[in-house]
C-alpha cells in the first residue's frame, strides 16, 4: 500500500486525544517530511525513525515518505510519537496487517538501535486510548506494567522494532535485543509505612485538630515556635486518611507517569508533597511551554500539600494556591492551548509567628522590629487566610508537660478508624448530594438546606459576622468543621458545642 494508518495518543495535562498517523509514499524525491503542528521533539523523529529502522534490518524506501499527525490544529509534543511514525511509514511498502494496525495504538521512543525506550503519561495515554474505544496498545517493555494498571486491554510490551513488526503479521526474526531498563524508581510521595500519631508528645489539642481536618478534608494553618511540632504533625495526616480507592489511585498514578516517575502499582496512601520554601511559582503550579508538566499542587490532588516555612515564601507563590483552593482543579494556559490538573488536595501551612520565631512565644525573646513581623506574616494574605478552615497556635512542650506525659491516648490506628467513622457517616448524610466530604459542601446548602442549623445554634457564628470578624466565607467554613466535629462525636445534628469548637479552631493562629 502506498498509504498507511495507525494511531497514537496526544496528552495535554491529564487529558489524552487520539491522534492518527498516516505516512504516503510518493514517487518524487526522496524526503522525509512530518507534519501536522508538531514540535521539534517530534521534528527530529524522522532521523531516529530512518537510523532505527536501518539498524533493524527494516530500510525504509528510498522515496519521499510524508507523515501526517491528524487531527492537525491540535498540538502535539514529545518522543513518544516515534513508533507511530516507524509503524506507519514501514507499512507503506512492506505488508503489515492494515486492520491490526487501524485498532491499535502505538506509544513509544525509538532509539537509533531499533530498541523502544520509554516515556513519560504512558498511564494517561493508555486511559484515552481505552475511552476512545481502543483494546490494543503497543508500548515499550519498560513501560509494560504501568499500561497493565488499565483494565480492559491488551498490552504489548515491545522491545524493539522488529518486536512490533512481528506483532502486525511481518515475518522477521527476532532480534534478542536487550530491552531498555526503566528508571529508577523513586518512592511515591507518602508510599512509606504511615508514620505514628502516638509519637507527637505533649500536643493533644493539636492532634484532634488534625484528626478533625483529616474527617472532612480541612485546610489547615500551624502557627508556633521552631521544635513545636508543626512538621511533625504535618507528616503524621497522611497515615490517618482513608486509602486511595480506584479511580483516585489511577489519578495519583497518572499524575506521577505524566511527571516522569516510574509507576509500576496503583498507590493506596494518599501523596505527601513537600516543596521546599524557595520553589518557584512555576514549580509549585506547573508550567512547560509545549508540554506541560504538572506541579506540585496537582501531584498533591488526593493526598496532602505541606508547605513548611510558609512565612518564608513569596507572597505571589502563595497567592497562587487561592484559585485551586476553591476550583478544585488548576489550568495552566499556553499559546494555541491550555491543561487542567486535579487539585483536591489537603493545604497544610506550617509558619513561625515572626523571622526569629519567637514573637508572643512563652520563654522566648524576640529579636524582629514590628515593621519585620509585619511584613513576615503579610505573606499569608487575608483571600487565603480566609481559605483554611482550621487554624492552630503551637506552643513548645514544656519540662512538665514531657515529664508528665504517658503513652498517647489516641495512634494512627485509631485515628485512621475514627475518621473512617466519620467519612462513613458524611457521606451517608450526604447521599443524595453531589458532595461526599464535609470540606465540598456549598455553603448555601449548609446554611439553607435540609440540615441548617437553627437560629440559637449558629447565634456565635452570626455574631462574628456582624462584627466582621468573619467573612462569609469563612462563616462557612466554620460549619463545616463544625459538621466533622459532629460526625466524630456520631451526632446527626449540630450542636452549640460543636460550632464553638469549630469557631475556637478558626481563631487561634496567628492571633
Amino acid at each position: 500500500m502506498t498509504v498507511a494508518r495507525t494511531w497514537a495518543v496526544a496528552l495535554t495535562g491529564l487529558v489524552g486525544d487520539l491522534v492518527e498517523v498516516e505516512a504516503d509514499l510518493s514517487s518524487q524525491t526522496p524526503e522525509f517530511h512530518v507534519i501536522g503542528l508538531a514540535d521539534k521533539a517530534i521534528g527530529e523523529a524522522h532521523r531516529r525513525v530512518l537510523n532505527a529502522c536501518a539498524n533493524s534490518d527494516l530500510p525504509l524506501p528510498r522515496r519521499r515518505l510524508t507523515v501526517n499527525l491528524s487531527p492537525a490544529a491540535l498540538p502535539k509534543s514529545g518522543s513518544g510519537f516515534d513508533l507511530a511514525i516507524a509503524i506507519a511509514s514501514l507499512a507503506t511498502e512492506r505488508q503489515l496487517d492494515a486492520a491490526s494496525l487501524a485498532a491499535t495504538v502505538h506509544l513509544g521512543e525509538l532509539g537509533l538501535d531499533g530498541r523502544l525506550r520509554p516515556v513519560p503519561g504512558v498511564l494517561p495515554a493508555v486511559l484515552a486510548a481505552v475511552r476512545a474505544g481502543f483494546r490494543r496498545v503497543v508500548v515499550p517493555y519498560a513501560n509494560r506494567a504501568e499500561a497493565e494498571l488499565v483494565a480492559g486491554v491488551h498490552v504489548c510490551g515491545a522491545i524493539g522494532l522488529r518486536d512490533v513488526v512481528r506483532h502486525h503479521g511481518l515475518d522477521v526474526e527476532d532480534a534478542r535485543l536487550e530491552p531498555v531498563p526503566a528508571p529508577a524508581a523513586k518512592a511515591a510521595p507518602g508510599s512509606s509505612e504511615p508514620l505514628e500519631l502516638a509519637d507527637v508528645v505533649g500536643q493533644r489539642e493539636a492532634v484532634e485538630a488534625m484528626i478533625v481536618a483529616a474527617a472532612g478534608g480541612h485546610h489547615v494553618l500551624m502557627s508556633g515556635p521552631p521544635g513545636a511540632g508543626k512538621t511533625m504533625l504535618a507528616q503524621r495526616l497522611p497515615g490517618i486518611l482513608p486509602p486511595l480507592d480506584d479511580e483516585a489511585a489511577l489519578q495519583v498514578a497518572s499524575i506521577r507517569s505524566l511527571a516522569g516517575d516510574a509507576v509500576t502499582a496503583l498507590p493506596r496512601t494518599p501523596p505527601f508533597v513537600a516543596p521546599h520554601h524557595g520553589a518557584s511559582l512555576a514549580a509549585l503550579v506547573g508550567g512547560g511551554s509545549r508540554q506541560v508538566r504538572p506541579g506540585a499542587i496537582a501531584r498533591a490532588s488526593g493526598g496532602v500539600l505541606f508547605l513548611d516555612e510558609a512565612g518564608e515564601y513569596g507572597a505571589h507563590t502563595l497567592d497562587a494556591l487561592r484559585q485551586p483552593l476553591e476550583a478544585g482543579r488548576i489550568q495552566i494556559h499556553r499559546a494555541g492551548f491550555s491543561a487542567t490538573f486535579p487539585a483536591r488536595f489537603q493545604l497544610v501551612l506550617a509558619t513561625n509567628p515572626c523571622p526569629c520565631g519567637y514573637y508572643g512565644i512563652r520563654g522566648g525573646t524576640c529579636t524582629c522590629p514590628p515593621i519585620a513581623i509585619r511584613r513576615y506574616l503579610g505573606r499569608l494574605s487575608g483571600p487565603l487566610l480566609d481559605r483554611i478552615d482550621i487554624e492552630l497556635a503551637v506552643q513548645r512542650v514544656s519540662v512538665a508537660e514531657l515529664q508528665g506525659a504517658g503513652p498517647s491516648p489516641v495512634g494512627t490506628a485509631r485515628a485512621s478508624a475514627q475518621v473512617a467513622e466519620a467519612r462513613a457517616r458524611a457521606a451517608h448524610r450526604l447521599r443524595e448530594t453531589p458532595w461526599r466530604t464535609n470540606s465540598e459542601v456549598s455553603g448555601t446548602w449548609l446554611r439553607q438546606g435540609p440540615l441548617a442549623p437553627a437560629p440559637a445554634i449558629r447565634r456565635p457564628l452570626d455574631a462574628a459576622l456582624q462584627r466582621g470578624s468573619l467573612t462569609l466565607r469563612g462563616f462557612d467554613r466554620v460549619l463545616r468543621v463544625a459538621w466533622s466535629i459532629a460526625d466524630l462525636e456520631g451526632r446527626d445534628r449540630l450542636e452549640l458545642a460543636d460550632v464553638g469548637r469549630a469557631l475556637a479552631f478558626k481563631r487561634r493562629a496567628l492571633a
